[in-house]
């Protein structure tokens, strides 16, 4: 018989640990939880350790230990942990073979290099690893031998799209994007809509910082510097289509001219189980694709209406820390607009501002990309404190 895969699953409560944990249920043959981490949400995580029973818990916000561990009480065979060293250390436990990355924002930058160094296979949904350091993170993955499996949705296609071309170069990645619900308002209509408004995701069910990235499009400006580092193709070479079916994935131009895609409906449960299994495909019960029932549209994105895309594409080009930067500005902004503290354009403007005030550094150390992520975020609140 096989022996089953060990997971450790880095923010089990969230939108993308939870599908996960549907993937593993599904081929409990396959996979088995080791480890589940949660950042506040104490009664999930123990409903989750009570179902799947890991090794090891870790609940990041060290306040909310004592009431994990009573949670947990009666099931001793489960070690409780809390706070930002546990996760570093638990990512490198022996009998984890797999480490998914679902936590989100900088924190799961250290957790995520400490699996990389440890050898394990990394299934990538955290986008700010990537953003912040891209460059240290490949570097480190290619000496620690860690595969590096995308589970984004676009970058899944990507890969799956490049299996089998081997050393074929890619003239251009065509990365697609939904548009989000905001896709054909007016500038002006844009300055006025809500929190409410922002998270009505038209495809996609996410969690709310992710879906307000996507409704500013600094999500796919994200997924714009991942697919740099993940595929090593120079930002030129990378193109956004406005794809509001959500069908294409995305897709791979070659020098032939020939293009491969990835089609499939928006379900999540997909990427991630392909980043379990490859290069093996199990099966996966849901909706199939009707090419009947989906016409294709694309669109080019408007930058003048969705700045947060053009700033990220800047600080690509502009390389160095100006990634971290951008990323520690989004995260204050977006959680500013959430709690009613700045308007929908005004995070691009003040996500701007602090691109021009902190501290550029061309060459980031990883204690350089630290230092960056708290002077950007001390800029930004300072700045959207001084919004009318």
């Amino acid at each position: 018989m096989e022996k089953k895969q060990q997971i450790c699953i880095l923010g089990s409560t969230g939108s993308i640990g939870t599908q996960a944990l549907d993937v593993v249920a599904r081929h409990a043959d396959l996979y088995e939880v080791y480890c589940l981490t949660a950042n506040n949400r104490v009664k999930e995580l123990a409903e989750q350790a009570r179902r799947f029973r890991p090794a090891a818990v870790v609940i990041a916000n060290e306040a909310r230990y004592d009431e994990l561990q009573q949670l947990l009480a009666d099931l001793p065979d489960i070690k409780v942990y809390a706070g930002a060293q546990a996760l570093d250390e638990v990512v490198e436990a022996e009998p984890i073979d797999m480490v998914l990355t679902a936590m989100v924002g900088f924190a799961g930058l250290s957790p995520t290099i400490h699996a990389i160094r440890a050898g394990k296979k990394i299934c990538l949904a955290n986008k700010e690893t990537l953003v912040v350091a891209g460059e240290l993170v490949c570097q480190l993955a290619a000496q620690y031998h860690a595969p590096v499996i995308p589970v984004d949705s676009e970058h899944s296609a990507i890969f799956q799209s490049l299996v089998g071309e081997d050393d074929n170069e890619i003239e251009k990645i065509l990365l697609t994007a939904s548009g989000g619900p905001f896709r054909t308002l007016s500038l002006d209509r844009l300055a006025t809509v809500t929190k409410a408004d922002a998270l009505k995701h038209p495809t996609w069910e996410m969690g709310a910082k992710i879906t307000i990235d996507s409704a500013t499009m600094m999500n796919k400006g994200f997924e714009v510097i991942e697919a740099k580092w993940l595929f090593g193709v120079p930002v030129e070479r990378i193109q956004v289509l406005v794809h509001p079916q959500s069908i294409v994935h995305s897709a791979v131009q070659f020098r032939d001219g020939s293009v491969k895609a990835q089609l499939g409906v928006p379900d999540m449960r997909l990427p991630i189980q392909y980043a379990f299994s490859f290069p093996k495909r199990l099966e996966l019960n849901g909706e199939r694709l009707d090419l009947f029932k989906h016409p294709l549209e694309f669109y080019e994105p408007d930058l003048e209406k969705f700045h947060c895309l053009a700033l990220a594409f800047e600080a690509m080009r502009k390389g160095g820390n100006m990634p971290c930067i951008l990323n520690a500005a989004n995260e204050v902004v977006n959680r500013g607009f959430l709690d009613g503290q700045c308007g929908f354009l005004q995070m691009g403007e003040v996500i701007e501002q602090t691109m021009q005030h902190v501290t550029f550094d061309p060459n980031p150390s990883y204690d350089t990309y630290v230092a960056t992520d708290k002077e950007a975020r001390a800029t930004a609140r300072e700045l959207m404190l001084k919004l009318k």
